[in-house]
């Protein structure tokens, strides 16, 4: 593979107010476009004097008194004194808004308390092009403002396409760290509340943002989100407020408000784990003062970004999904793949070996799968999962140092073969793997090498990550360092399916360049698999979740319908295309063992998935609005995936258990008063006249699959 050119290689220019020297500390890895690099130092007692950079329709200008950064969608502006920063302007460029009234009443940044009261050398360095290789171009400008007592240093980033900037800041920081140097910050002693934000009179408060807000009439909204998917089941959690006087503070990776009179709105993610999962934790990350609309974020160690969006539900969807786009790009030849896994059959490891798996590839084929995933027993060591008796779990080395070679018996002529029979059917194949757990995760370099080996040596290119316990800041980074060296190694052709089922792991913002979330484990063997229950949580995760970014199952229904009775809902009920209609605009898992399925399920989901694979790119690349209501069962409810330019729509439709089979709806997005509607599977007949789709399902537990463009 070519090797990424680093920031120290590129070029730098200077300017020079006073006699300094700087070196960046920064070790950026950059493809296909070259880093431009612009330093530039100012000593307070200098008169100001504003730089300006441009990259692709972003825009950064400061001097010493203030920093804008900015593109077409939206613009920040924070006021300087001595290496402090305060909000003064955050702008919805497109709609012309100003949703600060009046700059913030205190620092942020900040990290709390006392800082000394000194001046700061300020020096800004800025980025251009990719910061990593899944991620979109962007401009990024790191600020660091050094003082004899203290030194803080900013990060800033902004994509041309997203209506968002997202900051980090590094409170007694020598310079902006580089990938897994964050583990300075105070760790969590395990005393609730002991690291939640305080103040002193007279001292700021911990804070990330403080903004006056302009609008008199808002709602403010949290969202709490649920991982640890073994043990929970609903996973989307919203709590509203409309207060006028109500003070309130919220832990959450998600908080939006927005203007009830005009459908305009904010959005805050902070990029992390969720609460209960990071090694240093905060009382709150939201405090919101009704009277004076003021609202705080706060919670240090993790990058945050502030989105503007407009046109309610839809538009604030639209908005979160093309940042998540811009941090992990779509490739149409990498993700939204159609992967298969044989653990959802309980065989575990006891069918693994190269002839099954050639089965598994020649059934693969057969019904149109993307990727043969192995998971555990492809392995030398033993896990606890095993059904040949308790292994290891996290310590794998320590209990095997030959843990991670292909199975000697099960594989005695390695994996290339059943990556090169893959090959020859036009798929690729994937791995399941558990990074070493012990003493934080120590062992991240030769976990990396274990994967660079597979990639290299015979191509496989997607792997389930599983068994992390990231139980403190170290492990965290270690984790993150993993990541990175395997994705920078590959140019990020290498895609994890990072398992959010149990454990202490990065979630659903922690890691989003990663590759998909592996949500979750249901098996009919122990009545675990609804297929309704599936498909809600796609649905109402797709509201926060951009849905290529979530791995989600279908079953081989046959199996053990016994245990399952005469229950309505049971997964025997449901067609088998049916089924794989549910996760079709998610990164869909056939979740069996495909050599083992039924013959209706080749002829039944094989058209399906053909017709799905022709508007594949089309559905990751639109904006995809969860339509109808949340499914329960007995819903009409399904996706929309409106384009870019808003003149066609692929659309799934479903009819749970009810009794009516027509429904019409609006689609979010999309702006054709009367278009053709193609129907591209399922059963019934649909039309969209008057900027409603109308569509007709006689058969429940059934499905409708449509393409709708401008006549």
């Amino acid at each position: 593979m070519p090797k990424c050119p680093v920031l120290q290689k590129t070029q730098c220019r200077s300017i020079t107010r006073g006699p300094f020297t700087t070196v960046s500390k920064n070790n950026y890895p950059v493809m296909k476009h070259p880093i431009h690099l612009v330093s530039f130092l100012f000593l307070l007692a200098q008169p100001s004097l504003a730089e300006r950079i441009e990259h692709k329709g972003c825009y950064a200008e400061w001097d010493d008194k203030e920093i804008t950064v900015g593109n077409s969608l939206i613009e920040r502006k924070w006021a300087i004194n001595k290496g402090l920063l305060k909000a003064i302007s955050l702008k919805d460029k497109k709609n012309g808004i100003e949703w600060l009234r009046q700059p913030g009443r205190q620092y942020a940044p900040h990290p709390g308390g006392g800082l000394a009261i000194e001046d700061r050398t300020l020096t800004f360095a800025s980025l251009r092009g990719k910061q990593n290789p899944v991620e979109r171009d962007s401009l990024v400008v790191n600020l660091t403002a050094k003082g004899s007592m203290n030194t803080l240093a900013y990060r800033f980033q902004i994509f041309p396409s997203s209506s968002s900037v997202t900051l980090q800041f590094f409170p007694d920081s020598e310079a902006v760290p580089t990938e897994g140097e964050k583990t300075k910050s105070k760790q969590a002693d395990g005393i609730e509340g002991s690291n939640a934000p305080k103040k002193r009179r007279g001292q700021p408060l911990e804070a990330l943002e403080d903004l006056l807000l302009s609008p008199l009439h808002l709602r403010y909204t949290q969202v709490e989100l649920m991982d640890q998917t073994d043990h929970h089941d609903e996973l989307v959690f919203e709590k509203t407020w409309l207060p006028l006087q109500d003070n309130f503070e919220v832990a959450c990776n998600v908080f939006h408000l927005e203007d009830t009179l005009t459908k305009h709105g904010l959005i805050f993610l902070k990029l992390a784990p969720l609460p209960h999962a990071r090694p240093v934790q905060s009382a709150w990350d939201v405090r919101v003062a009704g009277s004076g609309r003021r609202v705080t974020f706060a919670g240090q160690g993790y990058p945050w970004t502030i989105l503007t969006y407009s046109g309610g539900r839809s538009g604030r969807i639209a908005a979160i999904q093309d940042y998540q786009r811009c941090i992990r790009e779509y490739q149409a030849d990498r993700d939204g793949m159609l992967l298969s896994n044989t653990w959802g059959d309980r065989s575990r490891d006891s069918r693994v070996n190269e002839k099954f798996l050639l089965k598994e590839v020649e059934a693969g084929a057969r019904l149109g799968i993307d990727v043969v995933q192995v998971d555990d027993g492809w392995q030398a060591g033993k896990t606890g999962n095993s059904a040949f008796g308790k292994g290891a779990w996290g310590n794998f080395r320590s209990a095997n140092p030959e843990f991670w070679k292909p199975h000697p018996e099960r594989f005695p002529n390695g994996l290339k073969p059943l990556v090169d029979a893959a090959r020859e059917k036009g798929m690729k194949f994937g791995l399941w793997f558990g990074p070493d757990a012990e003493k934080d995760m120590e062992n991240w370099e030769l976990d990396a090498k274990v994967l660079l080996g597979s990639f290299k040596k015979e191509g496989v290119e997607y792997v389930k990550i599983d068994a992390v316990e990231m139980k403190s800041l170290t492990a965290e980074a270690n984790l993150n360092r993993f990541y990175n060296k395997v994705l920078n190694k590959t140019n990020g052709r290498i895609v994890f399916d990072a398992d959010a089922t149990a454990g202490i792991r990065p979630g659903y913002f922690g890691s989003i360049h990663v590759g998909p979330i592996f949500l979750e484990n249901r098996y009919t063997d122990w009545k675990k698999y609804w297929p309704h229950h599936t498909l809600r949580n796609l649905w109402t995760l797709s509201s926060y979740i951009d849905p290529v970014r979530l791995r989600m199952e279908f079953l081989n229904q046959t199996r053990n319908a016994e245990k399952y009775g005469n229950d309505p809902l049971a997964p025997a009920n449901y067609p088998p295309d049916t089924l794989f209609a549910t996760v079709m605009f998610s990164s869909p898992l056939g979740w069996f063992e495909t050599s083992n399925l039924p013959k209706n399920y080749f002829k039944t989901i094989s058209p399906l998935v053909k017709a799905w694979k022709t508007e594949r790119k089309a559905i990751f690349s639109g904006h995809i609005i969860p339509i109808g209501k949340a499914p329960d069962g007995f819903a009409w409810t399904g996706f929309s995936s409106t384009s870019k330019d808003r003149k066609s729509a692929r659309i799934v439709v479903f009819r749970e258990l009810n009794n009516k089979d027509t429904w019409s709806t609006e689609i979010p997005l999309l702006k054709n008063e009367n278009a053709t509607v193609t129907i591209l599977g399922g059963k019934g007949s649909a039309t969209y006249k008057n900027g409603n789709l109308k569509v007709k399902i006689p058969e429940t537990l059934q499905y409708l699959f449509l393409h709708v463009a401008s006549e």
